[in-house]
């Protein structure tokens, strides 16, 4: 094995991608590990040191300060940097000498012929050592370094859910993700948690999801019961979704913005004489849709459309469907934990331009929908704008719509909305409402 196909030096790699060419953090890291012949333990390391570096940036980058008195021209000194001190200071049972060894090794392997990366990365590394971690002294700017979220962030969720509770949302938001399935409706539930059992899985229950299984290691998508369709990958309040719907099974359903189509399969369990229609702006992206379909054994249920959710009543009737699932473009705040990088990008004008997309798009299917017809609304976002707005000002316009209660696996709303903060459960952040048209 060469340097640069270690654990850390496909870590490295992918660190590349994500700060350099602003890759999807998931797709990077799966992008290069693909096809590598790496231990179990050596592909962990690998995507802990990956994702521990994204979540900690802000921190990581901190610790540079006063070290570095040269610009770092190679690609690959700032994250080699970064993803050192992180080991330095969020992985005990790597010896400081192991770190700065393989550090040495990186620096070699990626650097330029004659470069002087080598003396570079083991001088400032040295030097932290020997300084140790620092942070700054003002409050909302130690908060921000010290869990590495940006400050306008920091104070958006100060300003909605207070001090204490920021604190312990931002400490979750920087846990591992969990690796959560959500088994299939239309398979024996019990005898595929036996096979995750058998298989060394180690399945837990979920205090939010009776469809879910959480599982102990991740790999789940090599074995049978994934490529048989007994199981996909779905975050338990992600799953909660689509069961806050009352189906007869022989329903119309909408799935408005669909790819990559783990709602539209589960819509499509529910259903045994209906159809699903999904629907997303990407053609490219509806063949996942389609695999999915096909993998969960439901492609017979399920019809896709190329089409811009806010004209979709140029493609349709109104009054085309019973049902409707509106699972809106959003900022994917709720994400944080699986998506660290989305901290860095997102600022709190996206908010408001995403409210107005999310209004448009339901304002665009509300006329496609049958008389006594459910819409649910749903986003990966926590953002007040994103979701609490966004259900009273549509509400405002059209009076012929309520709220109205629901049940969502092992959650009740009796409001007809319902938030998950991601400190609550440990899963991904979600807002769910269930609206009915008046008949």
């Amino acid at each position: 094995m060469s340097v640069k196909t270690s654990a850390r030096g496909l870590a490295l790699t992918a660190l590349m991608r994500v700060f350099k060419q602003q890759s999807y953090s998931n797709i990077s890291l799966n992008h290069v590990l693909a096809d590598q012949q790496l231990t179990p333990a050596d592909r962990n390391l690998a995507t802990q040191i990956f994702y521990g570096t994204i979540q900690r940036k802000l921190f990581l980058e901190y610790q540079l300060k006063g070290l570095v008195r040269t610009k770092l021209r190679e690609p690959y000194l700032e994250p080699l940097l970064l993803m050192s001190i992180y080991q330095l200071v969020f992985l005990d049972k790597i010896p400081d000498r192991a770190v700065l060894d393989e550090a040495n090794k990186l620096a070699k392997a990626f650097g330029r012929p004659k470069s002087s990366g080598f003396r570079l990365v083991n001088g400032i590394l040295r030097a932290f050592i020997r300084r140790q971690t620092q942070l700054p002294k003002e409050d909302l700017a130690k908060l921000s370094v010290q869990e590495s979220f940006p400050q306008w962030l920091v104070s958006y969720f100060i300003k909605n859910w207070g001090l204490k509770r920021t604190e312990q949302m931002l400490a979750s938001l920087n846990q591992p993700a969990k690796n959560s399935t959500r088994i299939s409706g239309l398979a024996k539930f019990d005898s595929v948690w036996q096979s995750l059992v058998q298989s060394g899985f180690s399945p837990a229950r979920s205090a939010l999801n009776p469809q879910a299984a959480i599982l102990a290691k991740g790999g789940i998508s090599n074995t049978p019961m994934f490529k048989e369709g007994q199981l996909t990958i779905q975050d338990e309040a992600a799953g909660l979704v689509v069961e806050a719907f009352d189906f007869a099974g022989d329903e119309q359903v909408l799935d408005a913005c669909s790819a990559p189509g783990g709602k539209t399969v589960q819509i499509a369990e529910h259903l045994t004489k209906g159809k699903v229609t999904a629907l997303d702006i990407h053609a490219k992206k509806l063949a996942l849709v389609e695999q999915n379909a096909k993998r969960m054994g439901v492609a017979d249920k399920v019809a896709v459309k190329a089409c811009d959710a806010r004209q979709a009543g140029t493609f349709f009737s109104d009054q085309s469907f019973a049902k409707i699932l509106v699972d809106a473009p959003c900022s994917g705040l709720g994400l944080l934990r699986r998506k660290p990088e989305i901290r860095y990008t997102k600022q709190l004008a996206d908010l408001r331009n995403l409210q107005r997309i999310q209004l448009q798009i339901l304002d665009q299917v509300s006329f496609l929908l049958k008389p006594t017809g459910e819409l649910v609304y749903s986003t990966c976002s926590i953002s007040v704008e994103e979701n609490e707005e966004v259900i009273d000002q549509f509400l405002k316009t059209h009076a012929d719509f309520e709220l109205v209660p629901f049940t969502a696996g092992n959650l009740t709303s009796d409001s007809g909305m319902l938030k998950i903060l991601p400190d609550t459960y440990g899963s991904d952040g979600f807002f769910i409402a269930k609206l009915r048209l008046r008949g």
